[in-house]
């Protein structure tokens, strides 16, 4: 069977600049066997020699770093200002997950008793799928690679065709660091029934997936026939509480960040904000302060911090919520800003969009918009703004912000997301807790 050919569009000039062949049906069937060959000898190595091997790897990928950060430009957008510190926390994810490694993989003593030893030991489950999305690949994978090649595993990772040189630079590396070569593989895919065919192999011991709901939901499916463990990290509308006690300037510095940096596109974005009335329209005038001193344009100009979108229908997602909300009666405020209007002609580039006057029944306060849009609702109380908050069918994270820390904490435990922040958006420390959704 001829081979499906895997184009990388640039999100900044629409023009294409990476092909890849999707493997071959047959290709492909084989790869879970081959896991499980490495596996059988991969599990036999000890702890003192996989995180040997781990260490190396994140040294030299932390000494590509400038290599690898030109790449994740190229392909995904994000400006250049911008990618070499996802590799430098990747790494000190990964170097954080190494150090934790022996207390994590110790035997547990059991209950004493006298004439029994008893303990819980911690034993390498087989090949692991990987499946990870283009908006932080580097971050992502190690999320769940460090772990499984630590513990004994044998990994097969299957990039973005956003960002597929990701999978291939990582690869390399492992194996340049001493990895035997088969103890990870990559595959190129863009053909849900070939994955599902991987997905359903009884080889396979765990999936791990990031991405989108619609996607998540597919692989899902494609693994409900059988019993084994799937872990989804997928779709956010993170909603951010002003609490009218807050320091205003400070707070809308902040929010804007968590809502436009990366264009948005993160599952742990700023989505919606919720500004207490009486500093409503103070924290839109401080939102708009700092929209002027954004800059939206080519990524590879070290001066940008917003580029474009990852893709035409990802704007045309973005510009449609937008609309929708305009047509319904929210009001666009985004102040003026001559790179907002000025925008390069090619490539996929949304300016950042300041909505008042939103109502919670629309689109963009609802639907995943995965842009750099901020929504501004007014509420009259903590009451209605956890009501508002909670009224959502995703549950990824939160934010509260106020000067009242207490307060903060007593209103989190009544939010339902998994991560709830006080003053701060998403932070994607080397030692941050696992992500969760309680929605």
């Amino acid at each position: 069977m001829s081979t499906e050919a895997l184009v990388t569009i640039s999100p900044s000039s629409n023009k294409p600049i990476l092909t890849r062949d999707s493997l071959t049906d047959a290709d492909i069937a084989l790869l879970p066997a081959t896991s499980t060959r490495a596996f059988n000898l991969y599990r036999l190595t000890s702890l003192g020699q996989r995180q040997t091997i781990v260490k190396k790897a994140l040294q030299l990928i932390g000494a590509r770093r400038d290599v690898l950060a030109r790449e994740l430009t190229e392909q995904m957008g994000r400006p250049i200002a911008y990618t070499a510190k996802e590799i430098t926390t990747a790494v000190a994810r990964g170097e954080y997950l190494l150090n934790i490694s022996g207390a994590c993989l110790k035997d547990t003593p059991g209950e004493p008793e006298k004439g029994f030893k008893r303990y819980i030991r911690k034993y390498p489950i087989g090949p692991v799928l990987i499946l990870f999305a283009w908006n932080y690949p580097y971050l992502i994978l190690v999320n769940s690679l460090i772990p499984a090649l630590l513990a004994g595993n044998s990994v097969l990772i299957k990039p973005s065709p956003q960002t597929p040189t990701i999978a291939e630079q990582v690869r390399d590396i492992f194996i340049e660091a001493g990895l035997p070569e088969e103890v990870i593989q990559y595959f190129h895919c863009g053909s849900i029934l070939k994955l599902e065919s991987v997905v359903r192999d009884p080889q396979i011991k765990l999936i791990c997936f990031t991405g989108s709901v619609a996607a998540g939901l597919q692989v899902q499916r494609a693994a409900a026939d059988r019993v084994v463990s799937v872990a989804l990290e997928l779709g956010g509308k993170d909603a951010a509480y002003v609490r009218d006690d807050v320091d205003v300037k400070w707070a809308a510095e902040e929010i804007v960040d968590g809502a436009v940096f990366n264009s948005g596109q993160s599952c742990c974005s700023v989505e919606r904000v919720y500004a207490a009335g009486r500093i409503h329209d103070e924290l839109v005038a401080a939102i708009q302060d700092v929209l002027r001193g954004y800059k939206l344009g080519d990524p590879m100009d070290p001066s940008t911090n917003v580029g474009p979108v990852v893709s035409r229908q990802s704007a045309a997602t973005i510009n449609a919520h937008i609309k929708d909300a305009i047509e319904r009666g929210a009001k666009d405020s985004t102040p003026e800003n001559a790179s907002f209007t000025n925008a390069p002609s090619e490539g996929n580039y949304v300016k950042p969009t300041l909505l008042t006057d939103v109502k919670h029944d629309m689109r963009v306060m609802n639907e995943e918009t995965f842009g750099p849009v901020i929504p501004v609702m007014r509420v009259r109380d903590d009451e209605e703004a956890v009501r508002m908050m909670n009224d959502n069918e995703f549950g990824l994270t939160a934010s509260i912000w106020t000067k009242d820390i207490s307060k903060g904490e007593e209103l989190s435990e009544l939010v339902e997301a998994g991560t709830c922040f006080i003053n701060r958006c998403d932070y994607p420390s080397p030692v941050s807790l696992p992500l969760v959704n309680v929605s």
